[in-house]
């Protein structure tokens, strides 16, 4: 007797029965995946429009990316950070090199990035600045999203981040997004660090106002004051250069990265920066079993070689002018304005429109995969593999979901 093949609907049933319900995800199942497309159990391809919130910028099963993790896979994965591997100061040594900082702390996910460039910033504050123990403060902008463990989202303002999550962390004075004024009246003697998105992407891919950063980075330096850069969605070539500070000749004394560090493959994330403020560490103070293993460092290496050509910014770039351009075209036919910057967009649904959640199924029914954020926004990132004609295929159906065609 032949057996009947699972069905999607047998593998939502699948999650919805055995995986905690913290996601809503649309409703395709996606079995296999190369460059900026998937296709799902039944064989239907789709045009991926999300790319992981910036996870797969190389796309899906990037060949460089994959024979690096398969080569490694054979010699080894794991030694804890317990012993050296000769992966771990080669990969440090070359993201150093390419992100022009000094030393780098690698980790996991994005969120322990900034959990560790948190603890970094305030160790920095006691030890070096001299602020008094227990009492440094962190200012962080509204609408931010940095991650959901409990620290992190003790600074969030996104009530469905906090609600029965408290008692909160202290040390943190959140201010308007954008807000010079306001981040200068927050600063305090005690102040260690500013951490800032420099385009926030869960908020609905938000640019802020030119001179914003810039002015950042001038209150840091007159107040002796860190800038924390979290890159981990808008870094590595998403916007155009290789981060989104670039755009404003500005450097940051810490950077958090992550999602596109791992390749689409695995987690891996880091904190680079300024060496007499990583140098605070010492052993037994922080780390991870699995920060820093051969087989993340191996890949991570692979992203490195990939982001030191240029290409992959130049086609973030140039792409990127092209998706805003055919976004923008839409305006006043059924979108309100389109935010961001290169191959990342925040595409506002005028009102009247559809929901964010029902234009993202209208989508996925026309084979594009694309998620909303804050009810009535689109987020469009692609991998940066993606072609000019494929783009103009995603915009069309956007196009044609926001008309209600």
């Amino acid at each position: 007797m032949t057996a009947v093949a699972p069905t999607t609907a047998d593998f939502i049933e699948l999650d919805e029965r055995w995986s905690t319900h913290n996601y809503h995800p649309l409703p395709v199942v996606i079995a296999e995946a190369e460059g900026a497309w998937v296709t799902d159990v039944r064989g239907q391809r789709y045009l991926d429009f999300l790319a992981g919130y910036s996870a797969l910028n190389f796309g899906h099963r990037h060949p460089a990316l994959v024979a690096a993790a398969v080569e490694q896979l054979g010699r080894v994965t794991l030694t804890s950070r317990a012993f050296h591997h000769d992966q771990l100061g080669l990969f440090c040594r070359e993201l150093a090199e390419l992100t022009g900082t000094d030393l780098v702390l690698p980790m996991n996910s994005g969120a322990e990035a900034v959990e560790s460039a948190v603890k970094i910033a305030r160790k920095w504050a006691y030890q070096v600045k001299g602020v008094p123990q227990d009492t440094a403060q962190i200012i962080v902008a509204g609408s931010n999203f940095h991650g959901r463990t409990t620290t992190i989202v003790s600074f969030s303002t996104d009530e469905v981040a906090r609600a029965d999550f408290g008692p909160f962390t202290p040390g943190f004075t959140a201010v308007k997004y954008g807000d010079v004024e306001a981040v200068a009246a927050a600063i305090t003697d005690r102040t260690a660090a500013i951490l800032v998105e420099p385009v926030q992407g869960e908020a609905g891919v938000v640019v802020p106002p030119a001179g914003y950063l810039r002015e950042l980075r001038r209150l840091c330096d007159e107040n002796n004051v860190l800038l924390v850069a979290d890159e981990i969605q808008s870094g590595l070539a998403r916007t155009g250069t290789l981060f989104a500070l670039d755009h404003d000749g500005v450097r940051a004394d810490l950077y958090t990265l992550g999602k596109a560090l791992g390749g689409g493959i695995l987690p891996v994330s880091a904190v680079v920066g300024r060496g007499d403020v990583l140098g605070v560490l010492k052993p037994g103070e922080h780390g991870s079993t699995f920060g820093g293993n051969p087989l993340a460092c191996a890949v991570g290496r692979a992203v490195v070689r990939l982001l030191a050509t240029g290409e992959f910014q130049e086609r973030s770039r140039v792409l990127g002018e092209h998706l805003h351009r055919s976004l923008n075209d839409l305006v006043g036919r059924g979108i309100a304005e389109v935010r961001g910057r290169g191959l990342w967009a925040g595409v506002e649904i005028a009102p009247g429109g559809p929901s964010g959640r029902a234009a993202s199924e209208a989508m996925m029914a026309r084979g594009v995969l694309c998620k909303e954020t804050h009810e009535t926004t689109l987020r469009v990132a692609p991998p940066l593999v993606i072609t000019e004609a494929e783009i103009d295929r995603g915009v069309e159906v956007i196009a044609e979901v926001v008309a209600g065609r």
